[in-house]
């Protein structure tokens, strides 16, 4: 098939080593830091449909709700000062992530991971507390400050950490953790909705400063990265953490293979300007059309908004609530299916069954959402009805949860070499972010206006990914991160872009160490 690399032998090699304790549990914590990245997506869409929330700080959009049975169900959350509530989080994440990577690279990943949990942590206090829009949105956009740093240094670190076979299994972990906190905040909304004094909002805003501790206080107990270690300038403890990490006292290859990776990443001074260089294109083009992408298969929709939808579907308040929940759990089960596939399956693989069951399923519950409300909005759904909505949702979520949710991460993390790696991660992050404000910003308005047809716009979308997929991905599975190169020069379409000698480059540097 086009699209599909063979990859040199000299890509396939495999290093001593084992997956051990250490490794395990730290990138456990690390991975933590998905949680509040996780719970902030399941909770703006859970309080923006709680009465008392919508009563203090959105009457406009209160009252349009209580008459909403007799008028356009479309259009009853339209209102662009909701939306900048939701997604204000998101452009302050893209500003903060061009920042983390100089954090990241100066620094260490873990330092990365504590300023972003101490800035949520902030925001979560902000928010539990806010009085009026001015104070949500300060709290908002702390919490996008913390998102950037997390979203920045998580995927690197799990994938630098973690032995090449087993780097899809680990790196997985940070959007399980994203999954577990949309999950959470969805119970918790579901909860505090019950609270009859009408405070449950504040709860579900305050609670966000758990995830955040976590990620804080653990990311004190994580040990640096090898690569990390190498890039500031500290071999030997490098070449311990390499031992302590892997197991085995035989190192020495993966050691020189870093040690060549990381002696050509400090001969470059400029990783935002060389990351543009021809040899370099595969990995920009990828780190940034798959988190573009990635918001452009319709996710956001469901997890931002699934309360508010499912009530605009017709759904009672408790009900919608409650499907949250459910689209959550499926959302966390199929995510474990991907992290004991990926490794073995593929990359590619996941992508394309995921991207074709997301397809059908947006096209089915346009379709249903069509036949009741048509382009008027005006209708109801009976209970057998809805249940049907959910099931096509839920597959598919299952869809996106084991294809273009986590391996929208995982990908990016592990094609960039180490000299223009916090820089890439960046991009990746910044992309991720701008979309994500973009849709959250322009969904409701959205629905107002496409109505039913919204889920065709992103079905057409998803369509388009599928197909740069297999066009335009290799597969990435089991490769060591620092022989990438070798997998883009056996691409039918990117091995135009890197010459003979910058393979021939990087494998004599790693010869060249090897023989010191």
């Amino acid at each position: 098939m086009a699209g599909g690399a063979i990859v040199n032998a000299a890509a396939a090699k495999d290093y001593p080593g084992k997956l051990t304790v250490f490794v395990f549990f730290t990138c456990v914590v690390a991975a933590t830091g998905g949680l509040i990245f996780g719970y902030d997506i399941g909770i703006s869409g859970g309080v923006t449909s709680m009465d008392p929330f919508l009563e203090k700080f959105f009457p406009e959009v209160f009252r349009k709700k209580q008459t909403a049975d007799k008028n356009n169900q479309y259009c009853k959350y339209d209102n662009q000062l909701l939306q900048t509530f939701t997604s204000s989080l998101y452009l302050a994440a893209l500003v903060a992530s061009v920042f983390a990577a100089t954090v990241t690279r100066v620094l260490g990943r873990k330092w990365s991971m504590f300023g972003g949990g101490l800035t949520f942590l902030i925001g979560a206090a902000l928010n539990g507390a806010a009085e009026n829009v001015a104070m949500l949105i300060v709290g908002r956009i702390l919490l996008g400050v913390g998102v950037g740093f997390a979203n920045q240094s998580v995927p690197v670190y799990l994938s630098e950490m973690a032995p090449a076979r087993l780097r899809g299994m680990l790196n997985i972990g940070f959007q399980l953790m994203i999954t577990i906190g949309i999950l959470a905040a969805a119970l918790i909304n579901y909860g505090t909705n019950k609270i009859k004094a009408g405070y449950g909002w504040r709860i579900s805003l305050a609670l966000a400063a758990v995830p955040a501790g976590i990620i804080t206080l653990g990311s004190l107990f994580l040990p640096d990265t090898p690569n990390s270690l190498l890039e500031r300038g500290h071999p030997e403890e490098a070449r311990r953490m390499l031992r302590r990490i892997r197991g085995t006292e035989d190192i020495t290859e993966e050691y020189s293979d870093l040690v060549a990776a990381s002696e050509e990443a400090r001969q470059v001074q400029h990783p935002w300007r060389n990351i543009l260089q021809r040899r370099y294109r595969p990995q920009l083009t990828m780190a940034i059309m798959i988190p573009f992408f990635q918001q452009l298969t319709g996710i956001n929709v469901i997890m931002f908004y699934a309360p508010v939808l499912f009530d605009t579907l017709g759904f009672k308040n408790d009900a919608s609530l409650m499907s949250a929940v459910i689209t959550g759990l499926v959302n966390v089960f199929a995510t474990l299916v991907s992290i004991f596939t990926v490794d073995r399956l593929g990359r590619r693989k996941l992508f394309l069954q995921g991207g074709t069951q997301m397809i059908i399923c947006q096209v089915v519950v346009g379709t249903l959402i069509a036949i009741k409300f048509g382009t008027s909005g005006i209708g109801d759904i009976p209970k057998g009805y809805a249940a049907a909505v959910v099931l096509f949702i839920c597959v598919y979520v299952a869809g996106f949860a084991w294809s273009w949710g986590p391996l929208g991460w995982l990908v990016p993390s592990e094609i960039f070499p180490l000299e223009i790696r916090p820089a890439g991660q960046s991009i990746n992050v910044s992309v991720n972010m701008l979309f994500t404000f973009v849709i959250a910003q322009a969904f409701l308005t959205m629905l107002c206006h496409l109505k039913f047809g919204l889920f065709y716009f992103f079905a057409g979308w998803v369509v388009i990914m599928t197909i740069f997929i297999a066009l335009f991905l290799p597969e990435t599975k089991n490769v060591p991160i620092e022989e990438m190169v070798h997998v883009w020069k056996s691409h039918w379409f990117w091995s135009k872009f890197i010459g003979d000698h910058e393979v021939h480059n990087v494998q004599m540097a790693s010869n060249k160490t090897a023989d010191a």
